[in-house]
């Protein structure tokens, strides 16, 4: 069943404009489909509430919220929704509640999902949806799961573990996005790619029978890449052509201007206030 109508509001990301709104280091997205209302990550959770009262955008009617992994800057506002959107079912894999860190110049910084975002989530365990596979969210709308890493160019994207000692390569099985059937072709919501743009591409339409993807929108945690895979990953992206990019968050300024040469007017600005009606 494809939705009739697809809106996709960003309420947290890097940027914003307007009056009132605030921009912070992360992502939410809220999407209203076919009667249903899901929202997509949290951000940290200190612009969620206001953005979304300045945008009209009623977290308590959420039907689900689904995390896309387990890190701070998209499970912040976790609590917030929850405790807003009580009788919403969550989506998440697992590991997202595990500890996780950053070590950048042998300092290891905790960037896992906060603690009191933690309790909130095993106090509502009867509503929590685990996705260690693919799983419908409604009509026309599914969460990957886990994403098989098969490229031989893409990787997490950052110095990331899972311990303070910085022993363990966290691989963010956790990692997880979002498609929309819709009748023009898949629109899909990252959230920060963790397990590759292409990997991600690739594994939904493998599982949509090769359905082409008509839009791409969020992050793609290419600040960190090398040469060698933005360009394989311009290619690939060229290859499926799709019809329209809103690349944001965690996708870098050196990205974002590559794929806004690469694509043209095929690639959109993409911050708090972004609304895209398909």
């Amino acid at each position: 069943m494809n939705p009739s109508t697809l809106t996709v509001t960003v309420l947290a990301e890097n940027t914003a404009q307007g009056s009132g709104l605030l921009g912070e280091h992360g992502l939410s997205l809220w999407i209203e489909t076919a009667g249903t209302c899901v929202l997509f990550d949290t951000g940290q959770g200190l612009v969620l509430a206001r953005n979304a009262e300045r945008l009209g955008v009623g977290l308590e009617c959420a039907d689900a919220i689904v995390l896309s992994h387990g890190h701070y800057d998209h499970t912040g506002g976790l609590s917030h929704a929850l405790t807003e959107a009580p009788h919403a079912r969550l989506f998440l894999y697992p590991a997202a509640l595990a500890s996780r860190y950053s070590c950048r110049g042998g300092h290891a910084e905790e960037i896992g999902m906060p603690a009191h975002t933690r309790e909130k989530v095993n106090e509502r365990l009867s509503s929590v949806v685990w996705t260690r596979e693919p799983a419908e969210i409604a009509p026309g709308l599914f969460v990957t799961g886990p994403i098989p890493r098969r490229t031989a160019f893409e990787d997490t994207g950052g110095p990331f573990f899972l311990d303070a000692q910085a022993t363990l390569p966290d691989p963010i099985e956790d990692d997880q996005a979002l498609w929309i059937e819709t009748a023009g072709g898949l629109v899909v919501l990252l959230g920060c790619a963790h397990s590759g743009v292409v990997n991600t591409l690739d594994h939904i339409r493998t599982l949509t029978d090769r359905r082409p993807v008509r839009a791409l929108l969020g992050g793609m945690h290419l600040g960190s890449a090398t040469d060698e895979r933005l360009t394989r990953t311009l290619e690939k992206l060229d290859e499926m052509d799709i019809q329209a990019l809103w690349p944001c968050h965690c996708t870098g300024a050196a990205a974002t201007h590559r794929l806004m040469t690469a694509f043209g007017d095929r690639c959109h600005p993409c911050g708090v206030r972004t609304r895209v009606e398909i």
